[in-house]
């Protein structure tokens, strides 16, 4: 069953909401405005890709 961790970075004035999930041996970030990053290995790059999203990198 996948784990989920979050919300992530949901700072003032923000309209992203990042989570991340594990799925088996990867970890995935997701967005509430239906974006998904790609599957990551390591956490902290999942994690990464979610600030990137949020800051609209």
């Amino acid at each position: 069953m996948a784990q989920r961790e979050g919300p992530e970075r949901a700072g003032q004035g923000r309209e992203h909401l990042t989570t991340t999930g594990e799925e088996g041996r990867f970890c995935v970030a997701r967005c509430a405005c239906g974006w998904r990053g790609p599957a990551r290995r390591a956490r902290s790059q999942a994690r990464a890709d979610a600030d990137r999203h949020a800051e609209g990198g």
